[in-house]
């Protein structure tokens, strides 16, 4: 199998894997679960989510950014880069 596919099939498990945390997580609060029971479970759906966010950010650098580098229209290469920093401002603002 293609590694792109692979990667892609991991993310989409690790997606599908915290979708059913997170409405885990909701059955908690329906059943009035003890608060911090709940906040334990979402930290974790979190750290989960993180974790995919990185996979996704590491296939980019390895593709999407690297073609742009290699590219001779220093406009992509530009972009590229921006979109990278971008991301990680917003994520400061979270």
């Amino acid at each position: 199998m293609d590694t792109m596919v692979d990667h892609k099939q991991e993310v989409l498990s690790r997606l599908r894997s915290a979708a059913g945390h997170v409405n885990g997580v909701a059955r908690m609060v329906e059943e009035d679960q003890y608060c911090i029971d709940v906040i334990n479970q979402i930290n974790a759906v979190q750290a989960a989510l993180n974790k995919i966010a990185l996979q996704v950010l590491d296939d980019h650098m390895h593709h999407c950014v690297t073609e742009a580098i290699r590219s001779d229209d220093p406009a992509e290469r530009e972009r590229v880069l921006s979109e990278i920093r971008d991301v990680f401002e917003a994520r400061g603002k979270l």
